[in-house]
């Protein structure tokens, strides 16, 4: 759930919760939905400690300055190869097969490797600059989509630009040095 907490001309502050109770410090979804229903061509979206700067670009997509991203190094825990990666939330990327995700998922999110709980991605590269994706998130199980994923997929295979296809739809990363930008579909919908 997304609840709004403040709103200027340019600027909109939200939190949001996961269907578990628990508070998220992040979404690139959530913020993205936030910077399109605050309706301005360029929004500032404050989550926590983190202000995302969110553009309305001309082919329709809102495109997200996200940040700095801080990728460690590659790590086994339970046999299982990952990539740690901080995106204002905490990640833990496998690559592989993504049909795996309902084994790892739940196994690494609670894994006492991460206190505080994880997101966590399996990841495998396509041809021609796409990685297919899936992603069980912290407080919410599976779920169809999600931005500071891409973004921790993208860094920890260290492919960009890159389009994410999760079973949600796509979302693109970039990266500047180590500042992730994300650009995906929101609708207003409504008043």
């Amino acid at each position: 759930m997304l609840q709004i907490l403040d709103r200027g001309d340019d600027w909109v502050e939200i939190a949001i919760w996961n269907p578990d109770g628990s508070q998220a410090e992040m979404s690139g979804n959530g913020t993205r939905i936030a910077a399109r229903w605050h309706g301005g061509e360029v929004v500032t979206v404050r989550v926590g400690p983190r202000a995302v700067r969110a553009e309305l670009r001309e082919d329709g997509l809102v495109e997200q300055d996200l940040g700095e991203v801080t990728v460690s190094d590659p790590e086994e825990v339970e046999g299982i190869r990952l990539i740690a990666v901080d995106v204002g939330n905490p990640h833990a990327v496998v690559e592989g097969d993504p049909d795996d995700l309902s084994r790892i998922g739940p196994l690494l999110e609670v894994h006492p490797r991460f206190p505080q709980r994880t997101n966590v991605q399996v990841a495998r590269r396509l041809d021609h600059g796409e990685i297919e994706a899936r992603v069980w998130e912290r407080g919410a199980g599976e779920t169809a989509s999600s931005g500071t994923s891409a973004v921790a997929v993208a860094a920890a295979l260290g492919f960009h630009p890159v389009i994410v296809r999760f079973p949600g739809g796509p979302l693109e990363v970039r990266f500047v040095g180590r500042r992730a930008f994300l650009a995906g579909p929101a609708v207003r919908v409504g008043r």
